[in-house]
């Protein structure tokens, strides 16, 4: 019997029987809706969760799940049900996403990983953790207002700031030249730390770096 096996007369493409399936995980990548903000530092996280679903076999395209207010991608690897998604709302209601994707599918807490842009961290570094603080960040702030603070963490670094310009500016800039001719490194890692998670047993408490 094959893994995946529809239901018939559904109108929910993603829902599906787990049969062998021991585990769901949430893979949430935070950013803007609209092109303005494509290769800004704040959309870290899409560029990140989307590269993950471009790659990764068995990850079907991103559907457009207006309930949830975001786009959703999900597959299997290995023994997991993987869902991905980009919360549609803008930066600060991204909790709202999170939590409504989480009720529906019974997926826990410790389960959930958030992909995000980090100012703290310089670029080229990746830091992984288990909760933490939200550092300013607006979506991991409106993210822990929803569900708490108990969720795995991927912080892309994307520091540091110059000082005469304003943080919520500068995250809005695009990457520079010679950082985009870094970012499929970037991406390449962070599909690593992802495909080491899932097929693992928790996100470890690391810093890695991608820069060439």
């Amino acid at each position: 019997m094959s893994w995946l096996q529809k239901r018939p007369d559904v109108s929910d493409p993603t829902m599906f029987y787990s049969v062998g399936l021991n585990k769901t995980i949430l893979l949430v990548g935070l950013g803007n809706p609209g092109k303005d903000y494509d290769l800004t530092r704040h959309n870290a996280g899409w560029l990140a969760i989307d590269n993950f679903v471009s790659k990764t076999d068995g990850m079907e395209e991103w559907i457009q799940k207006k309930d949830f207010k975001c786009l959703l991608s999900s597959g299997r690897a290995g023994d997991a049900r993987v869902i991905a998604i980009k919360p549609t709302t803008f930066m600060n209601l991204s909790g709202e996403a999170v939590q409504a994707v989480m009720a529906f599918y019974k997926i826990p807490l410790d389960k959930v990983v958030v992909i995000h842009d980090e100012l703290d961290i310089d670029f080229g570094q990746i830091r992984m953790r288990m909760g933490g603080s939200s550092a300013g960040h607006n979506g991991i702030k409106s993210v822990t207002q929803h569900l708490g603070e108990d969720y795995g963490r991927i912080r892309i670094g994307v520091g540091p700031k110059p000082e005469k310009i304003d943080s919520e500016a500068f995250v809005l800039q695009k990457f520079s030249a010679e950082e985009q001719a870094q970012l499929s490194n970037l991406t390449q890692e962070v599909n690593s730390i992802l495909s080491e998670y899932i097929y693992g047993t928790e996100l470890p408490h690391e810093t890695r770096s991608f820069l060439v």
